[in-house]
């Protein structure tokens, strides 16, 4: 389908209720993307700066690779909402989002594409672009055109939307002496360097070394630790929260001994990559590490999976075999839920730790062991010695290095980092690319009670990534929907797109004159514009009076005429 000459945008209303002031937690949402509200004059500084350390080259390829990433951005936003991408008025999407966040005032030329062939020429005017203006105001006229940012939101939204590289320049720019800032746009391969994209999109060498140094600075801050002691930590621990990384200095004391350690925390916090960790860091490494969940054996087998069998101890023994303590010797035990062995495996058990040997289940030789064991429950041991559900002895022999887990509510800073830890694992068995959550999907995480701590992230994050198309965000939806959504302080409409509890807005039965205003050609800002004309001449131009006529304060008149000044020329 081709779509040409198109002279007017549709109504951005559905794109303006997407906006969210969420001011109890100080927050700007655009759908679930977290936008906001800061000085143009900022980016004018940064941009000063950057062309003062890096060059002005250098400067707009940056700036046009970040306004392309933005359009991108943006163009997927455009997709949920109006999905009929085969129209001009879901393509108008773009130009009217870089309107509703203050860019510039788009005006189109010319919209001609057809999607099915890839096909796509536009031009559009910007006036009032605000890299333009801000040139202006501060550093005079310049020599080239200086809307970077903007040409590259332009190509980054319309490369997403053809489905094919497109490229903007800009032909004319306000901030040279000319009356309104004019682009071009076409596919790459249609310019005379079909290469000028990629060299954009392509980070030069500085930027690759810059990126380079800052990553691993970010490693190095992120888990906390000195370039020295890295190789006391495994490559997947993941965390910067105060309590996970006490865990881990703890933890790393017993590296070089034998002692016992005994690891409690919540179900799902991670117990066995601790100890399996400790193992790795220990002078055990090379031996074998074997890990029991002792929850998972019935409580009749318990004491032959852990001490062995003879064959013939009981019904169902035909072969003798080793048990976990014996597959384990001069390696690593590693005992989950160990308060759920039965009284005499724990009888058993304290006798291998006091004298350092057993027997096999029906058996009368005697074997040394030489292990290292470590032992975690999520139920409070000394709670279960009250109980008489453990062992006191047993216990007070277990519990001489106790190192406790933190669960995930109590790490909330570090669900970011393992949220991208686990996309990074999991995106390849599904052979997908996914760049990361959405902010809202995001905050949601930071918000839940994480009954099943990491566990159960990991799981979340993994239906995420199954939900999601590839190259695209995972949003809140389809990471959980129990997850509860931030608090959003707009209308509520069905899915539909109808309001609900209109009489909560006001709305009952329509006016019969603003009824028979509503025809095709209908445009508010007109009405607007001839109500402050009326009143501005009731008043003979005075607008203090001509704002009482209108219900408004003189700022609130003032700013109008302000704007309407604005749009003649």
């Amino acid at each position: 389908m081709t779509t040409s000459s198109v002279l007017k945008f549709p109504s951005s209303q559905d794109l303006i209720s997407q906006i969210c002031f969420d001011t109890s937690l100080g927050k700007v949402w655009l759908q679930e993307q977290r936008m906001l509200l800061i000085h143009s004059s900022l980016f004018l500084s940064l941009r000063n700066e950057l062309i003062e350390t890096i060059g002005e080259q250098r400067s707009r390829t940056l700036l046009m690779r970040l306004g392309f990433h933005s359009g991108w951005r943006d163009a997927e936003l455009a997709r949920k909402l109006r999905p009929e991408l085969s129209t001009s008025n879901a393509f108008a999407a773009g130009p009217q989002l870089a309107m509703i966040k203050g860019m510039a005032n788009v005006m189109p030329i010319r919209m001609d594409f057809d999607l099915e062939k890839g096909k796509f020429a536009g031009e559009f005017m910007w006036d009032g672009a605000f890299e333009a203006d801000l040139q202006l105001a501060n550093n005079g006229r310049a020599d080239s055109p200086t809307c970077w940012l903007l040409t590259g939101y332009s190509s980054g939204y319309t490369t997403y939307y053809v489905g094919k590289q497109i490229l903007f320049k800009e032909v004319s720019c306000q901030a040279c002496g000319d009356k309104n800032c004019h682009i071009v746009g076409r596919p790459v391969d249609e310019w005379d360097d079909p290469e000028e994209l990629n060299r954009i999109l392509k980070p030069d060498a500085l930027a690759e070394e810059l990126i380079s140094l800052r990553s691993q600075l970010d490693d190095l801050q992120l888990n906390g630790i000195d370039q020295s002691d890295r190789d006391s930590f495994v490559i997947n621990s993941v965390g910067n929260s105060t309590a996970y990384k006490s865990a881990w200095k703890l933890l790393k004391k017993a590296e070089n001994n034998d002692v016992s350690v005994l690891l409690q925390g919540e179900t799902g916090v991670g117990k066995e990559v601790f100890a399996r960790t400790l193992h790795s860091q220990s002078k055990r490494s090379e031996a074998p590490f074997i890990a029991v969940n002792c929850a998972a054996i019935p409580s009749d087998l318990i004491e032959s999976e852990l001490f062995g069998v003879d064959k013939g101890a009981f019904t169902g023994a035909h072969v003798s075999r080793k048990g976990k303590f014996e597959r384990a010797h001069t390696g690593t035990l590693f005992l989950d839920e160990v308060v759920e062995l039965s009284p005499r495996a724990q009888s058993a058990l304290l006798r291998v730790l006091q004298e350092g040997e057993l027997e096999h289940v029906g058996g009368s030789e005697t074997k040394k062991i030489d292990i290292r064991l470590i032992v975690a429950s999520n139920e409070d041991l000394e709670d279960a010695v009250a109980k008489g559900k453990f062992r006191a002895d047993l216990f007070y022999r277990l519990n001489v290095f106790p190192v406790k887990i933190p669960s995930l509510k109590e790490r909330r800073e570090d669900i970011p980092l393992l949220v991208d830890h686990f996309i990074k694992i999991l995106q390849g068995p599904y052979n997908k690319n996914i760049p990361g959550i959405s902010d809202q999907a995001r905050q949601a995480l930071m918000d839940y009670e994480w009954p099943g701590n990491i566990r159960e992230l990991k799981n979340m994050v993994e239906r995420g990534i199954i939900l999601t198309e590839n190259n695209q965000e995972i949003s809140l939806d389809d990471l959980c929907p129990s997850l509860k959504k931030p608090i959003r302080h707009d209308i509520e409409v069905s899915k539909a797109g109808h309001l609900q509890k209109p009489k909560k807005y006001g709305i009952l039965e329509p006016d019969p004159f603003c009824e028979s205003l509503l025809t095709a050609e209908f445009v508010f800002e007109d009405l607007e514009r001839r109500l402050i004309n009326t009143a501005m001449h009731k008043a003979d131009g005075n607008v203090s009076q001509a704002a009482r006529l209108l219900g408004l304060s003189r700022a609130q008149l003032a700013y109008r005429l302000d704007k309407l000044s604005s749009n003649v020329d």
